[in-house]
């Protein structure tokens, strides 16, 4: 799947997620909607980050693109070490340890632990990173071409500014499921992790599979590419993804958005 069906795909479920939580009694204030829905927005691009092509590798310029290529080959060396007699040999890094459960759970449980131990710089760095990624991933047609970077790691900033001061003031949503003292923004790994969970079962339904289940393997193979029967998988890009998926992203995140605003 391509990088703005995944960023559609997380905004939508993270709305989803705010429209179960009102329904169950923990109603999210809006901005803990909107910062979720942008943040899992942007993390639904995050386990690209073992493709040099992908969306993410030219979001932080050289930074982001250095990264990528030490990522592809961690993934890479973890795919060799790993493997069972039923995986496929492979040349590259893309769509194994990145697109699993496990890293998604690792990668929003050290959000969490960064947002509540690091103070307010850090959870503006998060939001930062993820405002990046949102931006680049929703509104991908405005921000083609290197002439825009700028501009986005500036609207990025100042938004991540803008929202973290929002979520400051009392009854905004820095303690929303988490109230213990020095629980705030604990509840900022949950988008992250839910949005890397979106973008493999997304992947899951294109041609490829995903292997979501590692480290748990099935039958021969330990990277099992999960997904739906063939007939029912799709290219990435295809129609399917540009004139199904899509409108229907935004369709339910319509729907969950004011399901969680307690609109219908």
């Amino acid at each position: 799947m391509m990088g703005p069906a995944h960023s559609l795909s997380g905004a939508a479920a993270w709305l989803g997620v705010g429209a179960a939580a009102a329904a169950s009694g923990h109603t999210m204030p809006w901005p803990v909607l909107v910062a979720g829905a942008l943040i899992c927005a942007g993390a639904a691009l995050a386990p690209d980050l073992d493709h040099k092509a992908a969306t993410i590798s030219r979001a932080f310029g050289p930074l982001s693109r250095g990264l990528c290529e030490i990522v592809d080959k961690l993934s890479y060396a973890v795919y060799k070490a790993t493997k069972k007699p039923g995986d496929p040999s492979r040349s590259g890094g893309h769509r194994t340890l990145t697109h699993t459960w496990l890293w998604a759970v690792l990668i929003g449980a050290g959000a969490s632990v960064l947002a509540i131990t690091g103070g307010r710089w850090a959870v503006l760095a998060l939001l930062a990173v993820h405002m990046v990624l949102a931006i680049e991933g929703l509104l991908w047609r405005a921000t083609r071409g290197s002439s825009s970077d700028v501009l986005v790691w500036l609207l990025a900033a100042a938004s991540a500014w803008i929202i973290a001061g929002v979520l400051d003031k009392p009854g905004n949503g820095a303690d929303w499921l988490f109230t213990e003292p020095g629980q705030e923004y604990l509840w900022l790994g949950l988008p992250i992790i839910l949005g890397a969970l979106v973008h493999d079962i997304g992947d899951a339904l294109t041609v490829s599979g995903c292997p979501i289940l590692w480290p748990i393997p099935v039958g021969r193979k330990r990277w099992y590419p999960l997904g739906p029967p063939k007939v029912l998988r799709f290219r990435a890009g295809s129609w399917v993804e540009l004139k199904v998926l899509m409108p229907a992203f935004m369709v339910l995140g319509g729907v969950g958005g004011a399901a969680a605003l307690n609109f219908i």
